[in-house]
C-alpha cells in the first residue's frame, strides 16, 4: 500500500510536466500561425494614401501587379499656414520628402477627444470617431482624423497640422482601408499630380 500511495504521488508529480509539454508545441503553432495571418493581412491591404493641399482632398489607391487603381477620394481640411511644417505650433500640415511616405502608427478611438481651439467654443468634442496618427519625424501629434462640430470646414484650410475628414468620411476610410503600417503621401501645395496619377486621370 505504501509503494502504491508513493507510485501515484510520483505520477501526479510527473503528469502535469508532461500536460506542459504538449501544450509547448501547439502554443508556438497558435503563435506561427497568428504571424501568419497579420503577414496575409498586410498582404490583402496593399492601400495607400495621397493627400493633396492644392486640391484639398484624401485619395485612397491600391497597387496591385505593378498596377495603381483609385478607390476613394474624400475631401480634406488642410492647415491655416501654407507650407511645409517646420515646429511646433506654426499651424502647418507637414509635406512628406519625395519617396519617403509617412506612415499610419496607430489608430485610435478618438470619439471622446476634445480640443479647445480658443475661438469661444470651449473644450469642445473634435475629432470625429478615429484619429489615425501618423509617424512625421521632426514632428509628433499629426493625424487624419474627424471634423466633429468642425464640419463645415471640410474641405479648406482651417486645421492645426492635422489633416480633418468629415465624421462619416473617417468612419469609411478606418473600416475599409486604413491599417498599422500604411503609406500616406502629403504633397505641398504647389506639386501637382504624382506620375501614376497623372496616367489615372488620361
Amino acid at each position: 500500500m505504501k509503494k502504491f500511495l508513493i507510485l501515484l504521488m510520483a505520477l501526479m508529480l510527473i503528469a502535469p510536466a508532461m500536460n506542459a509539454r504538449k501544450k509547448a508545441p501547439a502554443k508556438k503553432a497558435a503563435t506561427t500561425a497568428k504571424t501568419a495571418a497579420v503577414k496575409a493581412a498586410k498582404e490583402a491591404k496593399p492601400y495607400f494614401i495621397v493627400i493633396s493641399k492644392k486640391d484639398m482632398n484624401l485619395r485612397v489607391y491600391k497597387a496591385a501587379k505593378g498596377d495603381t487603381t483609385l478607390v476613394q477620394q474624400f475631401d480634406a481640411c488642410l492647415s491655416k499656414n501654407k507650407g511645409n511644417k517646420q515646429r511646433k505650433g506654426d499651424m502647418r500640415t507637414p509635406e512628406s520628402p519625395a519617396g519617403k511616405p509617412f506612415k499610419i502608427t496607430q489608430i485610435q478611438d478618438a470619439s471622446t477627444w476634445r480640443h479647445d481651439f480658443k475661438d469661444g467654443r470651449g473644450n469642445i468634442k473634435a475629432y470625429g470617431h478615429w484619429f489615425l496618427r501618423l509617424l512625421t519625424p521632426g514632428h509628433s501629434g499629426i493625424g487624419i482624423h474627424g471634423s466633429t462640430n468642425n464640419e463645415n470646414s471640410v474641405p479648406g484650410r482651417a486645421s492645426e497640422g492635422c489633416i480633418r475628414l468629415r465624421d462619416t468620411d473617417i468612419i469609411t476610410l478606418k473600416e475599409k482601408y486604413a491599417y498599422v503600417g500604411m503609406p500616406v503621401i502629403i504633397k505641398g501645395e504647389n506639386e501637382g499630380l504624382l506620375p501614376f496619377e497623372a496616367r489615372l486621370e488620361q
